[in-house]
């Protein structure tokens, strides 16, 4: 089974993530999700919080940039999704995926509980 890491290359933690999942033997395919082109979208960062439990998508998302992206305590999940598809700096990093689990690199170590 693939494992994805969501990774972005200027984030020490997701880079200290990738890196440990190298350690351990994975070889994960690698989304660097701040690329236009291999953006997230709605969809995918539904199923992303599917994955984490079905969690909302404050879970992942990068709060000290949520006011500059008009996202507020009042802010729908909708309306969360949407942002982070237009504005990616707003996802959290690194998120691992594996099969129909994910979870957010907050420490970096979790990425290791789906191996």
């Amino acid at each position: 089974m693939t494992y994805t890491i969501l990774h972005n290359p200027n984030c020490s933690t997701s880079r200290k993530g990738l890196e440990m999942l190298k350690e351990a033997g994975v070889e994960p395919d690698v989304r660097k999700y701040m690329n236009v082109s291999e953006q997230l979208s709605v969809d995918e960062l539904k199923d992303i919080a599917k994955k984490m439990g079905g969690v909302s998508p404050r879970v992942f998302m990068r709060a000290k940039d949520a006011p500059a992206a008009g996202i507020d305590a009042d802010s729908s999940d909708e309306a969360i999704f949407e942002a982070m598809a237009a504005n990616p700096k707003l996802i959290q990093r690194p998120i691992g995926i594996k099969g129909k689990k994910a979870v957010l690199g907050r420490p970096p170590e979790d990425l290791l509980k789906l191996v």
